[in-house]
Formats: structure tokens, sequence, C-alpha cells
């Protein structure tokens, strides 16, 4: 996924004429811009069959700045619809989906086992130190204003680190809070759950229990309107990046913190109109490979950034992929999923983790990928960032340790009779 338009080389009379026309900062960016997910192709594609029909790039120097602005204006409105239509939702109805309803109390008996079992303090963190490798180790799992920006951390690119963002980040972290100012927390001994948005959660009727953990972290824009019976209506943290965050707000929780994963340089532009109440740019708007939120209702105070070396410790140091490398198109198979992600932040968050909604069961092919859609399960095989295999055996091995617990079974289910 994130194919990258190619990086083309202009002479230096060009680059003046592009300079002149006020269009080579655009040119430039839209040289650079990372468009995630293989359904984001059709863009890529579009525009670059485009730059194509613009002849080679040596013919601009015959061309007036005007027609060079001209072609310009033409992309730019190419890839602003391309960007609109990309927000269709591909189905909405959903499919039945039938469930043992033994099944399902055995499930439900599991969870609530966890719930009531003597916790242990810093039983998580302490488990997964033991699977570390790195000398380095993370300090902060939050940006902060006063924290101090390592080199280390400006080593690689979004998401892995902050390269060449070192100014944008600066004026972000100006206008959060300092951890002094972040609220305690309730419990001596905390329990987590990492609430996924996979299929197995449909009508499992799961949500009153997961309600009853002291920290629930949702992802992306997972929904509990319609579905709270299954996936509960509380949330503690909403992770999520742009494009991801959902465009209906629904988390009434004052408490809730929104905690925004960097992919990319403009998202930082977005979390800062998001904090400042103001609009996104139409300029940045135009790198989204979706429609993001135009405003998320929250105060300054509910904000965080997560540290991208909790990201790098989760591929490399957890999941053991390769270092990350540039590439003129896309990532290496090695960006960990948000949900894995969320899982290694949770070890820093609390005393005891817990699933549920993970899993990919490539074998059930009537399960549906989502709770709250009808994507099939082999959607899942298109993808092209992650390493599944790799991550669904990090979990399984997690589980069965009993350093974390599956409440929905699809990672490992200890609790079925077979």
């Amino acid at each position: 996924m994130h194919p990258i338009l190619p990086q083309w080389t202009l002479s230096s009379d060009v680059r003046q004429r592009l300079d002149s026309s006020g269009t080579f900062s655009l040119w430039r960016i839209l040289s650079k811009c990372s468009l995630p997910d293989r359904s984001r192709h059709l863009r890529t594609c579009g525009v670059r069959n485009l730059l194509c029909t613009m002849g080679k790039l040596k013919t601009l120097h015959c061309l007036r700045p005007s027609r060079v602005s001209l072609m310009l204006l033409t992309l730019v409105c190419l890839f602003y619809l391309l960007n609109y239509f990309s927000d269709v939702k591909t189905d909405s109805k959903l499919h039945a989906w039938v469930v043992d309803p033994s099944h399902r109390k055995l499930m439900h008996q599991h969870t609530q086992s966890i719930l009531t079992r003597q916790c242990r303090p810093q039983f998580v963190r302490n488990a997964i130190k033991t699977r570390l490798n790195s000398s380095w180790r993370v300090t902060d799992h939050f940006l902060w204003r006063d924290t101090v920006l390592t080199e280390d951390m400006f080593q690689y690119p979004p998401p892995f680190g902050l390269r060449d963002m070192r100014g944008k980040l600066t004026d972000i972290l100006n206008l959060l809070p300092t951890p002094a100012a972040q609220v305690h927390l309730e419990k001596a001994c905390q329990r987590c759950v990492v609430v996924g948005n996979g299929g197995i959660l449909r009508g499992m009727e799961l949500g009153p229990l997961i309600d009853q953990f002291d920290v629930i972290i949702r992802l992306n824009s997972g929904p509990m309107q319609g579905f709270c019976r299954d996936v509960g209506n509380r949330t503690s943290i909403r992770m999520s990046y742009p494009e991801g965050s959902p465009k209906k707000w629904e988390d009434p929780d004052p408490r809730l913190l929104f905690v925004a994963v960097v992919f990319k340089s403009v998202d930082f532009s977005w979390l800062k109109a998001m904090i400042t109440k103001k609009q996104v740019s139409f300029w940045d708007w135009l790198f989204f490979w979706q429609k993001v939120p135009d405003r998320i209702p929250l105060e300054l105070s509910q904000f965080r950034i997560l540290n991208p070396d909790v990201v790098r410790e989760t591929a490399l140091d957890l999941l053991h992929l390769p270092t990350p490398q540039s590439h003129i198109w896309g990532w290496d198979k090695n960006v960990p999923t948000l949900g894995v992600t969320a899982l290694n932040l949770a070890s820093y968050l609390c005393d005891e983790v817990s699933l549920a909604g993970f899993g990919y069961d490539l074998t059930q092919k009537g399960m549906p990928l989502h709770y709250y859609d009808s994507l099939p399960m082999t959607t899942m095989l298109m993808q092209t960032m992650h390493d599944v295999a790799q991550e669904t055996a990090l979990l399984k091995g997690l589980v069965q340790e009993g350093v974390i617990s599956d409440l929905t079974g699809a990672v490992h289910c200890s609790f079925c009779s077979s």
C-alpha cells in the first residue's frame, strides 16, 4: 500500500518557471504523495496517467508558465474528484450471520472470569519486556510539550519516526498540555480491552461485559450506535489517523482521549486544524486518500499524539519485521496494523490487556470482515501493507502464554471445547 508518485527531476530553468507560476510547491508535494490501501490505486493510476499525457518532462521547456499552471490545475481537479468519490461505501446492508448460542455463552463466561479474577499489577508490560531485543526503550508513549526529542525519533519517516517533520511537530506540541495536566488513573490496577472491528463481534452480545473494563480502546471509526449490544457504549481512547477517524462523533465521555497516529506529513496539518477548531485547507485536503472529518468535538486536553517509537517497537521488536527502507513505490510489508500497535500502547497504560474483535479466519467465507458492514473476510487478501500472518503468530503466542486474553476467541480460543 502507500504507492508513491514518481520522483521527477526538473532542470533549473523549468524549476524557475514553475516557481514563478506558484505551482512548483504543489508539483513537489504531488510527486511525494503517498496514498495507502489498495482501493486508492485507482487515484494513483489516474494521476500517473495524466502526468504521462503531458509528455516527457523535457517538453516543459517549451511550455509557458500559464500552460503548466493549466495542466496542474487539471491534475488537481482530477485528484479532487477521485478523492471525493473514494468515500463511497461498498455495502451498508448487513448480511445474516448465524451465531451458536452455546458458543456465545462460553464467550460470556470466559470474559466474566477475566473481569472477576484478581488484577495483577504491571503484569502485561513485564511480560512484553521479555520479548524486546533493542537497547532503547520508549520513555513516553505519548508526545508532550516537554518530551525530549531524540535523534532516533527522526531517523525514519512516519509511522516509524518523524523524519523531516521537526518543525511541524514542534508547532503541534506547543498546543498540547503538559503531562502534569493529564488525568490520573482511578485504580491502582487497571484492565484494558482493545476493541477491534472484526466481524466476530457481530451477534455475540458482548457489549455489557466490554463496558466493565477500566480502559476501553477503540480503533478508527468503529461505530457504537446501532451496535452497542455487541461492542458496548463506552470509550476511553479512540485511536486513529485522519482518514480512519469518525465522520460522525459518537463518543460522549468527557474524559475520552483521541490518540492520533501520524502516517504522513499532512496528518499534522489535519491534527492542528482539529485542535484549533479550524477548517482543513483545500490544499491539505487533496492529499488524503479519502474524506477526513471536518472537526473532532473534543477539548484541547483530550488530544494526544502517539509516540512513533511505539509503532517502531511494535514493528521491529515485537513483530520482528524488516527495518523500514526507502522505496520508490510504497512500503515493504512492514507496517503494523493499528490493532497490534494499540495492544502495545495498552501494555503501557494498563496492568492487564484483553482483545475483542481480533483475528482473520479466512476459512470462514461467510463471516464479515467488520461487525458493522458486509465486506467479506477475503478482503484482507487484497491488502499489501500489513504482514497479517506475522501479526497472527504474535497474538496467538501471547494468548497461549497467558500474557493477554482473547475475549472473542478468533486469534486463539482458550474457552472453546475443541
